[in-house]
């Protein structure tokens, strides 16, 4: 009888270890260790390899291969694409979805993954025959009164659309290759289990094997199959770093639960461009797609307040405009607080660095508070001359034009350096009624432009531009 013995594996490199561990030998991460009952295999009976054994083939022999083909034989047919019914989610995969994919959707718990797959399927639904929804953690009863809640009243899935709750692994394969779908969603990968295996559903080793056992099916059969994964506090997709190079494209569901809007992005995609941006809101009926994002991320241009800047951040190739939102005041403590909200802490710093460095704005000892309006998260450069002229603005009691958009790189010199898709920026500037711009000096600057464009070199004349009672 086979003994069963316990290894410890890493959820982040899949190294194994003897003995638990406070840090993984293998990649350094602390408490990464998970311990696994595995049955010893008997040693009885094992045979050589095919490896192992003395080559009978002649070497004068032609080389034959057994299952290679040569480059030049790859058909290079255009792999055709086709429509999620939500052209947001087509964007961040890169033009629609590609037959026999993998799409990983990680992101926190009640953000909407499972209600933002439930709409595709049933957008799905009504252009394709097969659609399969795999439910390892709902009931088929609570999938239909959520559907019933979300779909329209000319959406009529029922002939089109399968539902399987299950959480064998074994079941779920069979169903794919008897069914095969167009389309199908695991919800989700964490909660599969597969029984050949003694660990529990949420090991690494069962998510390893569970996805490579989908990614086979998907692969052969030519199924575009969405995978749900949980994320665990640190906001990583949770189980093996392996999952993610596994699949084709990882997406993050991103936002504030109790904010309207959601933010999809794409952190790898093997069929399009990274770091694409998909938005949605959260409505009584579901998700639906904000076609004019910019809108929402900027503040009520008629009540400007001190201390407001609008900037451009990019999203991909998404240009978005941003209200800024800095706030200036004396300290109550030994020591001043700094707090970011939606932009980069680090670089707050930095920024307030530069001004009193460069500027002799003393602000050592004074609070500093910066948000982003909305919640959006901007971590580009190009939003650091809009933080300066924020803070200074602040500082001051002094207002921004509402009608000026402020663009460029703050460097530690007090230098503003160019910027990526500056016409794209502006372009988007002026399409949303502003005609002021304050831009990197010595960037090439587009035709064809109904905006008055300053361009600046360093950080104290674009201060002086944005801010031109400062110079009283």
């Amino acid at each position: 009888m086979a003994k069963a013995k316990t290894v410890y594996i890493c959820r982040e490199c899949g190294a194994e270890a003897r003995q638990w561990l406070g840090k993984c030998p293998d990649c350094g991460v602390y408490g990464s260790l998970q311990e696994e009952i595995r049955e010893k295999e008997s040693s009885a009976g094992v045979s050589r390899t095919w490896h192992q054994k003395p080559s009978t083939h002649s070497k004068s022999a032609a080389p034959i291969p057994r299952t290679a083909i040569k480059f030049s034989e790859i058909d290079t047919g255009r792999q055709m694409r086709f429509g999620s019914g939500f052209g947001e989610l087509d964007r961040v995969l890169g033009g629609g979805l590609v037959p026999g994919s993998l799409v990983l959707i990680g992101g926190d718990p009640g953000i909407g993954k499972s209600t933002l797959l439930l709409q595709v399927a049933y957008q799905l639904s009504a252009d394709l025959p097969r659609i399969l929804y795999v439910s390892a953690e709902e009931s088929g009863q609570q999938i239909k009164l959520r559907g019933d809640r979300l779909r329209s009243a000319d959406q009529n899935p029922e002939e089109n659309l399968y539902i399987l709750t299950e959480t064998g692994l074994e079941t779920i394969l069979g169903e794919l290759e008897t069914l095969r779908p167009q389309v199908a969603v695991i919800d989700s990968i964490q909660t599969l289990y597969y029984s050949a295996l003694g660990s529990a559903p949420g090991s690494v080793s069962q998510v390893r094997e569970c996805t490579s056992a989908l990614m086979q099916v998907a692969k052969r059969e030519n199924i575009t199959l969405f995978i749900v994964g949980h994320v665990t506090k640190e906001g990583a997709i949770a189980g093996p770093r392996v999952l993610e190079h596994l699949v084709d494209t990882v997406l993050y569901f991103e936002g504030d639960r109790y904010a309207s809007h959601r933010l999809l992005r794409s952190v790898k995609n093997r069929f399009g461009a990274t770091h694409e941006v998909g938005i949605f809101e959260m409505g009584e009926g579901g998700l639906e797609e904000v076609l004019n994002p910019s809108e929402l991320f900027l503040g009520n241009r008629d009540e400007v307040t001190p201390g407001t800047a609008t900037v451009v951040a990019c999203e991909g190739t998404r240009p978005l405009l941003v209200e800024l939102q800095a706030l200036v005041s004396p300290t109550s403590y030994a020591s001043p607080r700094r707090s970011t909200t939606g932009v980069d802490y680090s670089r707050l710093q930095q920024i307030l660095a530069v001004l009193e460095k460069r500027v002799g704005i003393p602000l050592s000892k004074l609070d500093a508070y910066v948000a982003s309006a909305g919640g959006l998260t901007v971590s580009e450069p190009a939003v650091d001359l809009g933080m300066a002229v924020s803070l200074v603005a602040s500082f001051r009691d002094r207002l921004v034009s509402p009608q000026t958009v402020i663009i460029g790189e703050v460097g530690l010199g007090g230098q503003i350096r160019p910027v990526s898709h500056l016409e794209t920026r502006l372009r988007e500037a002026m399409k949303l009624g502003f005609t002021r711009a304050i831009v990197p000096k010595g960037q090439k600057l587009p035709d064809g432009l109904d905006l008055d464009i300053i361009p600046v070199g360093r950080i104290l004349d674009a201060i002086v531009a944005a801010l031109p009672a400062a110079q009283e």
